[in-house]
Parts: C-alpha cells; sequence; structure tokens
C-alpha cells in the first residue's frame, strides 16, 4: 500500500517544469477553495425562501455536528497513524509552504468531503456532486504541490462518510431538541439584524 501510495504521489506531483499558471491554479485551489464550506453554512443558515428555511437549518446543524465528528476521527487517526508528509522525507517537490506535521488523513479533505457527503445525504444530490468535484479539485492540488499523500486524501474521503453515519444516529436521537434550542440562541444573538430584515427569523 505504501509504494502505491508513493507511485501514485509521483505520477500526480508537480515538478520544476510545470507551467506557472498551473501551480498558481493549484495554490488557489489549495488554500481558498475551502472557504466554500464555512461561506455555505453561514448562507444556508441566515438567507433562503420562508418555505425551505427550516430544511435549510436542518442541514447546516446537520453538516455542522458531522463536521465536528469527522474532525476528531480525523485527530484520533492522526495520533493511532502518524505518517510524514512527502516533503518531510524528501520526496517529490513542494510548491506549498506547510508545516512539517503528520499527513493522515487530510484535514482540508476531510471538510470538504464530510461537507460533500452531506450535500449529497440531507440536500439534492447534483449539489453533493458539485461540492465533490471541488474536494477532488483539492484534494488533486495538494498532491500536486507535494504536501499531501493521495491516501491522505482518500482517508478524509472515509471519514467523511463515517462522521455523515455518525451525525445522522444523533439526529435521530437528539436533533429535534438541538435545533428549536439552536433557534432561539440565534434569535437572541442577532434579534437587531432580524429585527432590520437583513437575515431571516
Amino acid at each position: 500500500m505504501e509504494e502505491l501510495n508513493r507511485g501514485l504521489f509521483l505520477a500526480i506531483n508537480a515538478s520544476g517544469d510545470s507551467a506557472a499558471w498551473l501551480i498558481a491554479l493549484a495554490t488557489f485551489i489549495a488554500r481558498d477553495l475551502i472557504a466554500i464550506v464555512p461561506l455555505l453554512i453561514v448562507g444556508l443558515w441566515l438567507w433562503g425562501p420562508r418555505s425551505r428555511l427550516h430544511s435549510q437549518r436542518v442541514l447546516v446543524v446537520k453538516t455542522a455536528v458531522a463536521l465536528l465528528y469527522a474532525l476528531a476521527f480525523s485527530w484520533c487517526l492522526a495520533q493511532l497513524f502518524p505518517h510524514p508528509r512527502p516533503f518531510a522525507i524528501g520526496l517529490g517537490h513542494q510548491f506549498l509552504d506547510h508545516a512539517p506535521d503528520d499527513s493522515y488523513p487530510s484535514d482540508h479533505g476531510t471538510v470538504i468531503f464530510t461537507f460533500a457527503i452531506a450535500f449529497i445525504c440531507w440536500h439534492r444530490v447534483w449539489s453533493g456532486i458539485l461540492l465533490l468535484v471541488c474536494g477532488a479539485a483539492i484534494a488533486w492540488s495538494r498532491v500536486y504541490l507535494g504536501i499531501h499523500w493521495p491516501l491522505d486524501m482518500l482517508g478524509g474521503l472515509l471519514v467523511g462518510m463515517l462522521a455523515c453515519l455518525f451525525a445522522q444516529i444523533f439526529w435521530l436521537l437528539f436533533g429535534q431538541r438541538l435545533l428549536p434550542r439552536l433557534s432561539a440562541l440565534y434569535r437572541l444573538l442577532f434579534a437587531v439584524p432580524i429585527g432590520k430584515g437583513w437575515v431571516r427569523d
């Protein structure tokens, strides 16, 4: 498995001859595309048609719970299976600055794939597929730039699947009590913007 991981990494990783525009594009994807996660979460909670607002907020809470599970699982795996990054062992070419901490599973991969699977399961399949495409782009870019192994990204995908399963179980047990409390807290904290009509009640 380790030989496969290294072989795939070397096949994807950029070299000194790689086009500057492609490295710049990969850098943007690797660093900035993940911002779609908080932007969508905030947007879905604060705005939207009144007829869909409840379902959007259910999606937000379930996705947030899944992300918490995913990051917890990711941390546990990193402690149980420490794995150095490619540049830490002198393999390939590194084009993006990163601390030489353990790489498995990828935090970026874990977050974006959890988000994508959540949307497939609890929103619409097409929206989840679009997010999976974003996840695949992020996975490619971070391997291309030399800071992750391919299996780090696969690990993030598997963690995301497991996290969404646990989030669904959590929701069945506690969701009907959690959402009204979060909504009440939101109305308290955002009373002024709600009153001015800047955000939805």
